[in-house]
Order: structure tokens, then sequence, then C-alpha cells
């Protein structure tokens, strides 16, 4: 692999991403490291050329077939009109306060989300694809609705770059207050931690199912929330709520670890039994990951 490539490939790391000054060149340098990555293990033959085609069916014409493609992939598609291929994408990015939390060396959850929305926006218009982009922490507080156009995503880079952690959470609120307002069906990404009420939360995700949405759910969290390898006295601090508690870790680690296991498994479980897909990320992991989720969901869909 040449320089050229290895140098787009680090973008895919947040610590590095988050190093460059720009934050729209932060969202172009994480697509292109994925793009020049797809070859790789384990999306090898994964292209992003293919979900603008669809496979050659009985009665299609065959001067629809696109040869390329054959030549490529010894397999018959055809292309697909703009009409086809032009889906409606919703992000919704959760801005509570509890998203504003980093352990050492790591970004915040925030800011990897608002890193993962605007990668996804932009790889989505790269699709031709309409995005659109809401902001909510315990009620909507910003919509920008589904456009195609490329001159759209700085305005939803602006956005995303000014995004500030505020006010306690209420997900399950957001995303009904959502869901009763789209029109048409789409896909729906849900980007938080999903620190709340859980059964509220699987109803209101289901509501989104209910619509016949295809919905992606990212649960991002420190990896501190997960492993809680605190070792030595702490004060914990509720982000949303300002209330502390001192203690010392190892005596209620492994309870800790319990609960967050319970409450990871249980929402999972929720997601899939409901056709809606999962997808567990904590702040040190690479971007791709994520990337690649939204794109075979695309792909299953044509």
């Amino acid at each position: 692999m040449s320089s050229s490539k290895e140098d787009y490939l680090k973008y895919l790391n947040p610590s590095t991403v988050s190093k460059l000054s720009s934050f729209e060149l932060k969202a172009k340098m994480i697509v292109e490291g994925f793009l020049l990555g797809l070859h790789k293990s384990p999306y090898h033959g994964f292209s992003i050329e293919f979900s603008q085609h669809r496979p050659y069916m009985q009665g299609d014409a065959i001067k629809d077939i696109d040869w390329k493609v054959y030549g490529k992939s010894d397999k018959f598609y055809v292309k697909q009109y703009e009409e086809e291929t032009n889906l409606k994408c919703h992000i919704l990015v959760d801005v509570s306060k509890s998203m504003g939390y980093k352990s050492t060396g790591q970004i915040s959850k925030l800011e990897y989300a608002s890193l993962l929305a605007a990668s996804l926006s932009y790889l989505m218009l790269k699709q031709k694809d309409a995005v659109g982009l809401t902001l909510y922490s315990n009620k909507i507080i910003k919509t920008l609705p589904p456009k195609a156009s490329n001159n759209y995503l700085k305005e939803l880079l602006i956005t995303l770059n000014n995004v500030e952690p505020l006010d306690t959470t209420n997900t399950s609120d957001a995303l009904n207050t959502y869901a009763e307002n789209i029109k048409r069906k789409g896909i729906v990404i849900v980007i938080s931690d999903f620190f709340d009420e859980p059964e509220k939360v699987y109803s209101a995700l289901k509501h989104f199912a209910f619509r016949k949405h295809e919905i992606i759910v990212f649960q991002i969290l420190d990896p501190l929330e997960s492993n809680f390898a605190f070792d030595r006295d702490s004060i914990f601090i509720d982000l949303e709520t300002n209330e502390e508690m001192t203690t010392q870790p190892h005596q209620i680690q492994k309870a800790y670890q319990e609960a967050m296991k319970s409450f990871l498994s249980r929402l999972k479980n929720e997601c899939l039994n409901n056709s809606i897909e999962y997808n567990l990320i904590d702040t040190s992991m690479n971007f791709d990951k994520a990337l690649i989720s939204y794109l075979q969901k695309r792909s299953r869909i044509y």
C-alpha cells in the first residue's frame, strides 16, 4: 500500500483526525480513508460503486446492463436511475450533557457523534442520497430537512461543528416527535449513548419501525463507561443533574459492569427483534465500522 493510502487510512482513527483544524477536512479525510480501505478485509469486494446498481432481472432492457461493472464483477448489473437511487436519510444526534463525557486520551462522545454524522452526510451526498440532520436533548433543538444538494453539506457541517452538550436527555420524546413528521420511508440513523429510560427508548425506536423506516442505531460510549476501569477513589458527577458521589471504584465495579452488560444486551436485543440495525461504538474505535454499517444497510434496500 502506498504512503498516500496510509496517510488517508490513518484518519479513520478518532484521535488522529481530531487533530485537524478544519471540521470539513476531518469529515472528508474520514470518508476518503474509508473508501480507500474498502478493498481490505473484512470488506473485500464491497464497493460504493455498486450501491447505484441493482442486479439484472428478467424483463430489464439489455441496453441498461453496465458492462464495465460486469467486467469487474462477472455479474450482470443495471444502472439505476436517479429516482430509483435517491433515498431520504435522517440523522438524529443526541447532544445532551451526558454526551459531553470523555476520559483521558479520548475525544468526547459528542465529538465522535458529530464526526460520525458529518462523515455519513458526506458519504450519503456522494451516493446522491438526500440527507437531513436533527439535534436533540430533552427536546428537538434543530432540524435541517433532507436535501440531496452537495451545497447543503456546508450547512450540515457548520451545524455539527457548533454543537455543545446541553440539557438533560429525553430520547423517547424527541424520536416520537420526529417519527410523526416523516412522510416518506427512508433510513433513520440515531446516534446516542441512550442513557435514558430504557422502555421508553425501545418504544420510540419501534415507532420508526412501525412506519416502515430502515433504522440504524449507533450507541456511543467512552471506553471507561464500558469497563469502569478506575483505579483510585473517585468523585463521580452526573453531567445532567450535577449530583455527586464519592466511592472506591473497586467496591462497585462488578455491580456496575453487570448492570452495564444487561443494559447494552437489552437494547441490542430489542433492536434485533424489531429489524433495527444495532452498533455499539466506543470513542476509541475507527470510523469504518459505522460507515460500512450504513452502506450495507443501503445495499440491502436496493
